[in-house]
């Protein structure tokens, strides 16, 4: 049986680590084919001792000068974005797990999905920012995307075998983050370290931040609505603080469908990578009773107005998503860096929504040029802030 070859960009990144986790416990049936890295040598260091891949990009020129001298890895050393591009479009790739952070993943993604590579899609920005044009793209070359959002995954699961015509609604559960039960009072106090303290999942700074405010599931909304080819009044979010029930259906004939499990994220990147098979993992299990009770709430919109933002960027045109994604990214690294307030993120994306000149998206160059006129946009806001 040939074992189908994985290429992974984000390597050292949450996902990207599963992700290996998963590769590992199953060697006859993957192989790793190239992978990417920013400058985390010493994690790919053991990468390679482990895996032995075809080929390596390593995206910081100082890391990749580094590595190349001291390194005994015999395979291919690449460095930069248009490294990472050449990778991604390998036509030796079975699957490309695109689980780069950010805006990043969006160009190599749609380079892998021109050679219709099959793409395990863990980076939401790469939908949130070019939907349209990806999911047109996927049609023109026959590339599947399978989400690795747990969220997203569920919906998949629950879909297999059902006419999406069918579909009355879909239902995105949210953790709620950590700051489900504080007192909108207290968000102006928010500290870095607060919000990066979530209650169920291990993730990287970024998505934790988007987590706290609630943009993740916002962009999960938008995410949703290119993988399913839904309106958006057919897309609600649910609080579900547990976290086992990671998404459900409702069907026109009122029935409702729901995939269950524990909070790993290994299950969905498994599911992607063998899709529309199952395979076998000793993966911890379920078990309800233990967990006695599930728990469901509204969200507040009030306290996390980047939800609302989401839904109103789908509803202005294929463009404001993309600013919002960009504007997002700004501010979640200038609140890290403690130059805003825990507040101020969705009032700068507001911002930036509403004054930025609105254009339509029809080609990859018109997202990059939006992306950047947004990142500028918002830098000036937060410079004046300061």
């Amino acid at each position: 049986m040939n074992r189908k070859k994985i290429t992974i960009l984000g390597a050292t990144g949450s996902i990207g680590y599963q992700t290996l986790n998963v590769i590992e416990s199953l060697p006859q049936k993957f192989e790793l084919n190239y992978i990417t890295v920013n400058k985390n040598i010493s994690a790919l260091n053991d990468i390679c001792k482990r895996f032995n891949p075809k080929g390596i990009v390593i995206a910081d020129e100082s890391a990749y000068k580094s590595f190349k001298k001291n390194t005994n890895y015999q395979g291919e050393i690449f460095c930069g974005s248009e490294s990472i591009n050449f990778v991604a479009g390998s036509e030796q790739n079975d699957i490309l797990l695109s689980s780069l952070v950010g805006f990043s993943g969006v160009v190599p993604t749609y380079e892998a999905i021109k050679k219709g590579i099959t793409i395990a899609l863990a980076n939401k920005e790469t939908l949130v920012s070019a939907g349209n044009l990806i999911m047109n793209a996927a049609k023109e070359y026959k590339a599947k995307i399978l989400a690795v959002d747990s969220e997203h995954s569920a919906i998949l699961q629950c879909l297999l075998g059902e006419d999406i015509n069918s579909v009355e609604k879909i239902i995105l559960t949210a953790s709620g983050g950590p700051f489900r039960n504080t007192p909108i009072a207290e968000f102006p106090n928010i500290t870095i370290e607060q919000a990066l303290n979530h209650p169920n999942w291990n993730m990287g700074n970024k998505i934790t931040i988007d987590s706290a405010t609630m943009m993740n599931k916002g962009f999960e909304i938008i995410e949703a609505r290119w993988l399913f080819d839904l309106d958006i009044n057919k897309i609600d979010v649910v609080v579900h603080p547990q976290s086992i029930i990671h998404s459900l259906v409702q069907f026109i004939d009122g029935s409702v469908k729901a995939q269950l499990g524990l909070p790993d994220m290994r299950i969905p990147i498994s599911y992607a990578l063998n899709y529309p098979e199952r395979l076998s993992f000793d993966f911890p299990r379920l078990d309800l009773c233990e967990i006695a009770k599930l728990e469901f709430q509204k969200p507040d919109f009030e306290k996390f107005p980047c939800l609302k933002l989401a839904y109103e960027s789908l509803e202005m045109n294929n463009h404001a998503p993309a600013i919002i994604n960009a504007a997002n990214e700004i501010c979640v690294e200038a609140f890290l860096n403690g130059k805003i307030k825990f507040i101020d993120i969705p009032r700068i994306i507001d911002t930036a929504l509403n004054k930025i000149e609105h254009i339509s998206i029809t080609t990859l160059e018109s997202i990059i040029y939006t992306d950047s006129e947004t990142r500028k946009f918002t830098s000036s806001i937060i410079n004046n802030i300061n």
